[in-house]
């Protein structure tokens, strides 16, 4: 196997962990705290709204604009390390 092909392979391999990770941040926010973990979470409030209502209304958006965020920045760094990053 040549150095190009395992490259790629190790690339995607880190891609694809990166994605993993996010998304399952992203199903346990918004499908854990705002349905599963609803009725524990509704005992804390946020300014006079319970938190699972919160989660479900508000949370899981500003979580999910945040890992995308994440995302850019993880894949910036991962494009550097394996040389695809765009060069002026």
């Amino acid at each position: 196997m040549n150095d190009n092909v395992k490259n790629a392979r190790d690339y995607w391999r880190e891609n694809l962990r990166c994605l993993l990770l996010l998304l399952s941040i992203w199903f346990l926010v918004s499908y854990g705290a705002g349905i599963l973990f609803r009725e524990l979470l509704d005992e804390i409030q946020i300014a006079g709204f319970p938190l699972g209502f919160w989660f479900a209304q508000q949370g899981s958006i500003y979580v999910f604009v945040l890992l995308i965020f994440v995302y850019v920045y993880w894949m910036n760094q991962l494009d550097k390390k394996y040389g695809y990053d765009e060069k002026e």
